[in-house]
């Protein structure tokens, strides 16, 4: 990690910034210690098991395509858990995604429910982000998939929604390269302001709908790769041998925007790049040495011949031309808080369902 854009970091006496030194305590912490033990996994697993006795499906896992959430669904299998798996269709996934879930789940005998938006709509509000200049593109996705979740968790008649995500390949991220990605009032106020289209396909997390079923479902968000020492390359073997799993390179590059939004735009536009990030949470979990992170950082990612195919293929699919988008680049960045958020009427919000509950 260094510097760059990026106002919260600091360094201590020895060079070691200050995410990668709550990392390392993190790692050594008796929550961590504990949830690694294998009684805690056992107990999880056979509560899912008990409650969904009697149901067609344990739970709901998210799957990407990526290596996450594809080795998150095999491990699932391998502890006898029946999941449905969940996918979020924005209409930027790569081929080698695609054939990546199908072959995944065919061999594993999961079932698939994805859930398609309206293309228009979410090139419209895509295109809406980029104008308004946010660091956070990936705001309205990333947002859609955990509203889908949540709704298939409902449908599906269960508690329990398994994520990828994980502290160990993805534990350092800091808080001014993105924005809290539940403020559906976010969303909404930077499409009303530079939208065309009618939002009528895409998920929305309200507030209140999170707080539905946080509270009154008992909805519970898991994140099984902490339960174990998860490991990378040592997933991405097995995956290659028992599925033919195909890499797409770096973290999240299993879709094609996503790729192009950190190759390219981040570091082009807001001097962002997430691969130190990703990079380093790998070095503090043993994963990767400094010396190999370094030397992958090497590459401008910015400039390879894949981000110029992305470019090209991206801009003829949001239907702008390359003035119209090198001169969004070229623009001053605006702050998320800019624009209507959750994250300042927290308050307004607490008061109100305070009130709610006070009638009940």
């Amino acid at each position: 990690m260094d510097n760059a854009n990026d106002p919260n970091i600091w360094f201590d006496k020895e060079g070691n910034c200050n995410y990668c030194n709550d990392d390392y305590t993190y790692i050594q912490s008796e929550s961590n210690v504990n949830i690694k033990k294998p009684e805690s996994l056992t107990r999880l697993i056979t509560k899912i098991k008990e409650d969904g006795a009697t149901k067609k499906y344990d739970c709901v896992v998210g799957v990407s395509g990526g290596l996450d959430s594809a080795y998150l669904v095999y491990k699932l299998v391998k502890l006898g858990v029946r999941p449905i798996a969940v996918h979020f269709d924005n209409g930027w996934n790569s081929e080698a995604a695609t054939q990546n879930i199908e072959t995944l789940l065919k061999k594993l005998n999961v079932d698939l429910y994805t859930y398609v938006c309206d293309w228009e709509e979410f090139k419209d509000l895509q295109m809406s982000f980029l104008k308004a200049g946010v660091v956070d593109i990936e705001l309205v996705t990333d947002h859609a998939i955990s509203a889908t979740m949540y709704d298939a968790a409902k449908k599906f008649n269960t508690k329990y929604i398994f994520q990828g995500h994980n502290q160990s390949s993805e534990f350092i991220l800091p808080e001014a390269w993105i924005h809290w990605k539940n403020d559906a009032l976010n969303i909404k106020s930077i499409h009303k302001k530079y939208g065309s289209v009618s939002l009528k396909t895409l998920p929305l997390l309200t507030f209140f709908k999170e707080y539905y079923h946080l509270k009154y479902r008992k909805t519970n968000y898991i994140y099984l790769l902490d339960y174990i020492d998860y490991n990378k390359k040592e997933a991405e073997l097995i995956l290659k041998e028992e599925f033919g799993w195909k890499n797409y390179g770096a973290k999240h590059n299993e879709s094609i925007f996503t790729r192009f939004y950190q190759n390219y735009i981040l570091p082009k536009k807001f001097n962002i790049d997430k691969r130190k990030a990703h990079l380093s949470s790998l070095i503090c979990s043993n994963q990767i040495t400094r010396e190999e992170a370094l030397e992958e950082l090497k590459t401008r990612c910015w400039e390879t011949d894949e981000t110029k195919q992305d470019k090209a293929y991206v801009l003829k699919k949001l239907g702008v031309s390359e003035t119209i988008f090198d001169a969004w680049m070229e623009e001053t960045p605006v702050s998320h808080l800019d624009f209507a958020s959750y994250l300042t009427r927290h308050n307004q919000i607490i008061t109100a369902l305070k009130k709610l509950i006070g009638k009940r």
